[in-house]
């Protein structure tokens, strides 16, 4: 399994699917089925029925997981970048293949 480069509390870009364009920050990444949660995007309509916790049931909003590979991680000057992994100071440190800067 490949090591992924996308991190809880980045933000990212979409670049495909439905949601294509649109930015939102990593809540939560599973690693071994290559998906992460973000934050408004990907959201669907989850009818409950009425619980001790939910006693009106109803239909509520969250966000569903989607694939690492429509992700692309966002720069500080907010430009989409791919990520690569390099040593300064004997650490292993993310770097911004487009700017060469550490993120």
């Amino acid at each position: 399994m490949a090591k992924l480069k996308i991190k809880s509390g980045d933000t990212v870009l979409v670049i495909a699917g439905d949601h294509k364009g649109q930015q939102g920050k990593v809540q939560k990444v599973f690693p071994d089925k290559n998906k992460a949660i973000v934050e408004g995007i990907n959201t669907i309509s989850k009818h409950e029925k009425p619980s001790a916790s939910n006693p009106q049931g109803g239909i509520t909003k969250k966000e569903a997981p989607i694939n690492i590979s429509n992700l692309s991680l966002m720069t500080k000057d907010g430009n989409a970048t791919r990520v690569g992994y390099r040593e300064e100071d004997g650490k292993k440190v993310r770097f911004s293949k487009k700017s060469n800067e550490v993120l």
